[in-house]
């Protein structure tokens, strides 16, 4: 849900307050709150909380956040289809690694994940009790986004005025700071209720934690774009961490994603969703890529690049859901769609819009025309429809699972941290149906494509690994290494503390 507030001159106020300027001041404030600055409102924390909660269904897009962890790797593309999906070249300049400083969806995640840390602020400074707490673990949670996207991360001083400059922490000071937070409030935090992963609790915080130190080497690296060291203490801290989380996995992979993923034990963070209510955004991770006439209809937009398919065993069951209730809602797998596609029941083939048959192949180029417009590329459903309510389904969006918490793990005692890998390997590719990955740094790499794919941590993965500059389908050539980081926004730059990221 959206609750707009256009109010020019408090936006103007709010955005300043981060470091963020806007060069259109009637944009929407979108899940905002208005702050009065004339010394007469009262703050409504309460409010303000709900709002840094809601914020989090900006990840649920295909653009912003979504758009920069994962279409700038190996697995997803967003190919111009004709006169369709083109917006400027906006899509196609992510996976290709050629965005600039004005690029759309850099300024929207840069401006989305320091609009949230603002109101995380104001009900650290004007709450108490368990409010400030859980804004505490949102704030280190959106902050930990703009460390890992941006680099540089602006912030302000309890009581500073509102005209004045934010101040600017470095990539290393940033990353000691949310550490220390996580690290003071983790004992406070509850323990995560059975059935409802979507509020602040001590798993998450030591999810967060574990990825802060398992990173600490990029994000504190002379160079952005490496070479990394890796120190053996903060691996174990990755691993003590990990063995802090008191969870489970699911039995079935597709229970994380189901309309119903808030029964999975396996769930440590999540953004809520209501049927009929807040939920729309989810949508977009099955409508951005299917083809008008399938059931749920799609946008005939995204892609997954062939090359990162065939990393697969196609009966894999992480991207091959064919149970029967899905074939007969739906009428094919969930999962990674290729080949003739049906119409529900599984019986009756689809045709495209011009009555050839609906066959997704692998192919793709990054502009498609002709008679491969509609069908070109493998199309991709993380998250099962929600049958009951299409529009407003009632998945819960994940950000962080246990699954994912395990592979850190056995990546950390990989890199020099004390542990024992024992079978976390063959426990995440049992539910897969396919051989365990060795419990190799390869391996794990591996895994975690095949496990957490369009989750929103291959970027993140690909920087670590050393892979994400490299040339690959459909970008064949060696990054710069710039694009290990994005740009500050042009308009960000207003404030005199930031200065733009090397090589823009």
């Amino acid at each position: 849900m959206k609750r707009n507030n256009i109010i020019k001159s408090i936006f103007f106020v709010g955005t300043m307050v981060l470091g963020v300027s806007c060069t259109n001041l009637d944009e929407e404030v979108l899940d905002g709150v208005v702050i009065s600055n004339t010394g007469g409102g009262t703050i409504n924390t309460a409010s303000l909380l709900t709002s840094a909660y809601e914020g989090l269904r900006g990840f649920e897009t295909q653009g912003q956040m979504f758009a920069l962890d994962e279409m700038s790797g190996d697995a997803l593309v967003g190919p111009t289809r004709g006169g369709d999906w083109d917006d400027n070249a906006t899509w196609r300049q992510i996976h290709v690694h050629t965005w600039a400083p004005d690029h759309n969806e850099v300024k929207n995640a840069w401006n989305t994940l320091l609009s949230q840390v603002y109101n995380c602020n104001l009900v650290i400074e004007n709450g108490s009790g368990s409010e400030v707490t859980q804004a505490r673990f949102l704030r280190a949670f959106y902050y930990y986004n703009v460390i890992d996207l941006f680099g540089q991360v602006p912030y302000r001083e309890a009581g500073s005025k509102l005209t004045d400059d934010p101040k600017v922490w470095s990539r290393t000071e940033a990353t000691e700071f949310v550490i220390s937070e996580l690290e003071a409030i983790v004992s406070s935090l509850p323990a995560r209720t059975a059935g409802d992963a979507s509020i602040a609790n001590a798993d998450a915080a030591h999810f967060l934690l574990a990825k802060l130190y398992l990173n600490k080497g990029v994000f504190e690296a002379a160079d952005a774009a490496g070479p990394y060291t890796f120190a053996a203490a903060d691996m174990t801290k990755v691993v003590t961490n990990v063995d802090a989380i008191s969870s489970s996995l699911s039995s079935d992979y597709w229970d994380n994603f189901k309309p119903t993923n808030n029964t999975s034990p396996e769930i440590l963070f999540s953004s809520k969703n209501v049927q009929g209510g807040a939920g729309g955004g989810i949508q977009y991770h099955w409508r951005m890529g299917m083809h008008y006439n399938q059931t749920p209809d799609g946008w005939n937009g995204f892609a997954i690049v062939s090359e990162y398919y065939n990393k697969f065993n196609p009966n894999d069951r992480r991207i091959k859901n064919a149970d029967s209730d899905i074939i007969t809602n739906f009428g094919n797998p969930v999962g990674m769609q290729v080949g003739q596609m049906y119409k529900p029941g599984g019986l009756i083939a689809l045709k495209d819009r011009n009555g050839n048959p609906l066959v997704y192949t692998p192919a793709i180029t990054l502009i498609t025309s002709g008679a491969t417009l509609e069908t070109a590329g493998i199309r991709m459903e993380k998250y099962i429809p929600d049958a009951a309510n299409l529009g407003t389904p009632n998945n819960d969006f994940v950000f962080m699972r246990y699954s994912d918490a395990l592979l850190m793990k056995a990546e950390a005692i990989l890199r020099g941290g004390s542990g024992s890998i024992g079978t976390i390997m063959t426990d995440i590719a049992a539910r897969s149906g396919q051989a365990a990955s060795p419990a190799t740094l390869d391996g794990v790499y591996l895994e975690r494509g095949k496990e957490l794919w369009l989750e929103g941590w291959r970027r993140n993965d690909m920087v670590r690994f050393g892979t994400f500059l490299a040339a690959r389908e459909l970008k064949p050539y060696v990054s710069d290494s710039r694009y290990v980081l994005f740009p500050i926004p042009s308009d960000a730059l207003f404030n005199p503390n930031l200065t733009q990221n090397p090589g823009y």
